[in-house]
Parts: C-alpha cells; structure tokens; sequence
C-alpha cells in the first residue's frame, strides 16, 4: 500500500472496483467524478480500498445484493469517507509524505514530455474547433496551450523537474480552463450535461450528503465539458 505511486490514484482504484465487480467494464463519468472528488478532498487510497471493501460486503448482505453485481461507485461513497474519518492525522500525513516522497521518481523525462507534447496537441485541435464560434474560449485555449509549451523547459533542470511543482502550475492551468468551459461553452451543451448528470444521479440523491453532492456534481460537469471540446485534464494524476 505504501509503496503505491500517488499520481496512479484513479486507476488503482479503478482496476480494484473492478476486481470487485467482478467485470471489467467501463467506468461511468459519474464514478470518474467521484473519484476526483475523493482525490481533491485529500482522501487516502488505503481509505477509498478500505470504504469499497466495506460497501461490498454490505451490498452482498443486502437483498439488492443477491445475484446482481454493484454497478458503481456512488454506492460506496459512505463506506469510503467513514473509512477516511477513522484514519488519524498522523497515519494521513504519514501517507502524503511517503507519497511526495516518492512522487519525483514517479515518470521519467521523456514520459513528462510526451505527456505534455500530447496535450499540447489536443489543445491545438480544440482551438481549431472553437475559434469560430466560441473565440473567448479558443483565446483562453491558446494561453493554457502556450503555457504548457513554457512548462516543457522545467524538465530540463540538471536536478531533474520538481514534479510538486509542476503538479502547481497544471492545477492552475486546470481552474482557469473549467472556469473557461462553464463561462463560454455554451448555455445548450451546460444544460445537456446537467440533464445527463441529473438521470445518473437520481438515484443517489437522497444517499448523498449536500457537500458530497455539490463536488459530484462539480466534477460531473468538469469532466463532460472537457470530453465535449475535446481536452485534456493537464494534472500528472491523469499521467498513467
């Protein structure tokens, strides 16, 4: 568990769920929402494997359990934040430090540049696609691209990329693209999206706590706006 590469957050908790489950499927934008809702909470891995262990063996006692396998991941977020409460504040720094700790030998050189490189390249196609119709958002398009261009010479430091660092700067690029793509998408795309979000969410509304609820659906939204124009998330997380 320790030794476990932070940056790989999502898709060891992917690849668990579905060693659960029983089923290699594909995950819904609802349950990639609520894995980055954990993610930006600062939730432990141990704390989301141990939450979903425990929403399994519920669900198996349950008669919802009986013969039909646990199709998501809204059914475990109680399990997970209970799991995330017992946890101390000792064990949970001791966690993040061996996770920075570990984390600049996480991806070579040549990975980080190709991952920006890709990026870069669909930035590229999304202002193509955006300079007519939504030019503000094709302008703020063209500065995250530019910045992601400027980032590449911070892999060349003799002392290797600081990749805390970097991972700073790419949320930064990250809060001013959503806050971009909810200004200037478009009222009809925001609205579809929310008509989607609401038919997967209807029935864990009343499961889910208003906080739980309103980061779900923050990250819902986030998540199907970007895959609607085509971009990218830029933090080294979604670097696998």
């Amino acid at each position: 568990m320790e030794n476990w590469n932070y940056f790989n957050y999502f898709t060891e908790i992917e690849e668990y769920f579905w060693k659960k489950r029983g089923a290699h499927l594909l995950v819904s934008p609802l349950d990639w929402a609520i894995m980055e809702t954990w993610q930006k909470a600062g939730v432990p891995l141990e704390a989301v494997l141990k939450g979903v262990d425990r929403a399994f063996e519920s669900y198996q006692r349950s008669r919802r359990g009986a013969g039909k396998p646990l199709k998501n991941l809204a059914y475990c977020v109680d399990a997970v934040l209970e799991a995330a409460e017992e946890q101390t504040e000792a064990t949970t720094g001791s966690l993040r430090k061996g996770h920075s700790t570990s984390a600049n030998s996480a991806f070579s050189v040549d990975e980080l540049r190709g991952y920006f490189l890709k990026n870069a390249d669909k930035m590229g196609k999304a202002i193509a696609k955006t300079q007519g119709q939504q030019p503000e958002l094709a302008s703020v398009l063209s500065q995250t691209k530019q910045a992601l261009a400027s980032s590449l010479t911070l892999l060349e430091v003799p002392s290797g990329p600081d990749l805390e660092d970097l991972e700073r700067r790419l949320t930064v690029l990250d809060d001013k693209l959503h806050a971009a793509l909810s200004t200037y998408a478009g009222e009809d795309i925001v609205v579809g999206i929310r008509r989607e979000m609401d038919a997967q969410l209807a029935v864990y509304r009343r499961k889910m706590k208003p906080a739980q609820l309103a980061m779900v659906e923050k990250q819902f939204l986030q998540k199907r706006l970007l895959e609607h124009f085509g971009l990218p998330r830029l933090s080294l997380f979604y670097l696998t």
